[in-house]
């Protein structure tokens, strides 16, 4: 199984909403005690997760070439595109939410769209992981470069727990059970949700 994360390389995009993908394969890599090698064109690491033998992959060739790198790695390891899972940012979802699927659009994500033409195909699985939309459309760019704000950052890594838990159901269970059980998650929403007040005893 080939895990990516899409993302831009240097200190300049590290913490960028842009970037969620890299920060959820950083959290997976610590979490199955999986070190990175870095080289020019991309950074891997190699564990076991969930009884799987798992090469988790960071491209470095910006997003709209990210599928260079995907593909040529797939190769490398003989993966068809049913093994190749991609972790990336997502602005039709607010922030605080992931989706699962497998195959469909590419909803103008530059990443995806590298992909799927390097793979030749659209069939890969996807974690989306939302990020927000800003007021404007003409804002698009500047807000996927820019910061999680500050309430963001107090949830980010709430965040990063589920999509931990995504890429664990979507190698462990059918696609619809991890459907099932992640689709309708939003972890701000429920993570701020007032308590209720109890109930007085008489």
């Amino acid at each position: 199984m080939l895990i990516v994360g899409l993302g831009n390389p240097g200190p300049d995009y590290a913490e960028t909403r842009h970037n969620i993908g890299f920060m959820v394969l950083d959290e997976l890599a610590v979490r199955i005690g999986a070190q990175w090698s870095k080289g020019r064109r991309f950074a891997h690491a190699r564990g076991r997760f969930s009884g799987r033998v798992v090469t988790l992959l960071k491209p470095f060739t910006y997003m709209n070439r990210s599928g260079e790198v995907v593909a040529d790695r797939a190769r490398f390891f003989q993966l068809d595109v049913d093994n190749v899972l991609v972790v990336h940012d997502d602005i039709d979802l607010p922030f605080g939410s992931i989706r699962v699927k497998k195959g469909g659009g590419l909803a103008g994500h530059n990443g995806l769209k590298s992909i799927a033409e390097h793979l030749g195909s659209r069939d890969f699985g996807r974690i989306r992981v939302g990020i927000g939309r800003p007021e404007h459309s003409g804002q698009v760019r500047s807000f996927v470069l820019n910061t999680f704000s500050p309430v963001e950052e107090g949830h980010l890594q709430d965040v990063l727990d589920v999509a931990y838990d995504a890429a664990q159901l979507f190698i462990t269970e059918e696609l619809k059970t991890a459907q099932n059980l992640i689709h309708g998650k939003n972890v701000v929403a429920e993570n701020s949700a007032e308590p209720s007040e109890p109930q007085s005893q008489h």
